[in-house]
């Protein structure tokens, strides 16, 4: 992963609402079945986040379903939109689904802090592919996920200070202006980037509604600080709306964001004026991490992997290999999870401490988009 690279993304295909695929048995072997659900947002504006790591659960399953095992998996599909208001309204049902024995996500972390409670309650294991706000496994916050969360990526804690060194490269002397959404992964990042910032680099910084569609307040900041750096802490679809402005306002210095930005939805949005942006995230894309599993899943599914699809796939993994081991309850789920000690399937290790955080995890990958595509190059230290 030091090396530099040069693969990049596709779109991977559309959700669907259930999954599950068995070899034919004789009709006399009645075949077992349990229930796991992946959250995330399936529509809205990151719906193209939750399709990536939807379709990477379901090739996991597919290639476990089909191997004829004696006991099939389902996936049940949770749309939560990626945003905390709508999480509240889907995670009460999917906690009083006893079917239900672990949950893939919640994708986004305003999403995670709002099911908590829910899950907490009903003893749902959850692990999340892309949630990186710190609080989650912060024994001293509020929205302290133990004993059923933990997560596969490293924390905000991590990408902050990455994120900060990644986008003032091209920059002899940088000026940054650090622009959130108000969300809590947006804001718990701002304020790690702005920490691991050298003194006087940071001339300003902006807190705006997720929905914004007018940033000509933030941009006016931009031109009076003469800012030659803007950094973006929030999702690609609102990246794509601010990017697209500063560049129509004359904007000509460099743009760069998190992983909320990572993905094809960005490219779409922002079209010609994503080029050159830089990105980091607390991922190995499959095509780095695993090449031959990438071609076996461009073969299965029908298109390249997308945004964090080696972690979800790692987590699925986990699900099986539980499920092998004869769990058949949540809390049977729980334990196996806790107790866990593999590999992602790029190579990384994967267990998980206390708190839920992946004893693994600290890789920060640095990425920028270049000739349309958001292009891998190197690990950010």
């Amino acid at each position: 992963m030091n090396k530099k690279i040069i693969s990049g993304f596709a779109i991977a295909a559309s959700a669907a609402l259930t999954f599950g695929v068995v070899a034919s048995t004789p009709a006399s072997a009645k075949v077992k079945e349990i229930t796991i659900a992946y959250q995330g947002p399936i529509t809205g504006d990151s719906a193209q986040t939750g399709a990536d790591e939807v379709n990477a659960a379901k090739y996991a399953l597919k290639k476990y379903n089909d191997s004829n095992p004696a006991v099939k998996i389902n996936l049940v599909i949770i749309d939560d939109q990626g945003a905390g208001s709508v999480a509240l309204t889907v995670a009460p049902g999917a906690a009083a689904n006893k079917k239900i024995l672990a949950i893939v996500g919640p994708a986004f972390s305003g999403a995670t802090i709002s099911s908590l409670p829910y899950y907490k309650a009903a003893r749902l294991p959850m692990i999340s592919p892309s949630a990186t706000n710190v609080t989650l496994t912060d024994k001293k916050s509020v929205n302290y996920g133990y004993p059923v969360f933990h997560r596969v990526p490293s924390t905000d804690a991590f990408q902050g200070p990455s994120l900060a060194k990644w986008a003032v490269q091209n920059q002899k002397s940088p000026k940054v202006y650090i622009v959130d959404d108000k969300t809590p992964y947006a804001t718990g990042l701002a304020a790690y980037t702005k920490k691991a910032l050298a003194a006087g680099v940071w001339v300003g910084s902006d807190s705006t509604p997720d929905d914004t569609k007018d940033f000509a307040a933030t941009i006016s900041k931009v031109k009076s600080t003469g800012t030659n750096v803007v950094i973006y802490t929030g999702y690609y679809s609102q990246a794509a709306v601010l990017i697209n402005q500063l560049r129509a306002d004359g904007y000509k210095g460099d743009f760069a964001s998190g992983d909320g930005t990572l993905g094809s939805g960005f490219l779409e949005g922002a079209g010609k004026n994503a080029e050159g942006v830089l990105l980091v995230a607390p991922t190995v894309p499959l095509s780095v991490g695993n090449p031959a599993m990438e071609a076996d899943y461009v073969k299965v599914m029908g298109a390249a992997s997308g945004e964090y699809t080696t972690e979800t796939i790692s987590i699925v993994n986990i699900y099986i290999a539980a499920v092998k081991s004869g769990v058949t309850t949540r809390s049977g789920m729980l334990n196996f999870i806790n107790g866990y000690k593999g590999e992602t399937v790029a190579g990384t290790k994967l267990s998980f401490d206390r708190n839920g955080d992946n004893n693994g995890a600290a890789a920060i990958t640095g990425f920028i988009v270049k000739g349309g595509k958001i292009v891998p190059i190197e690990v950010v230290k």
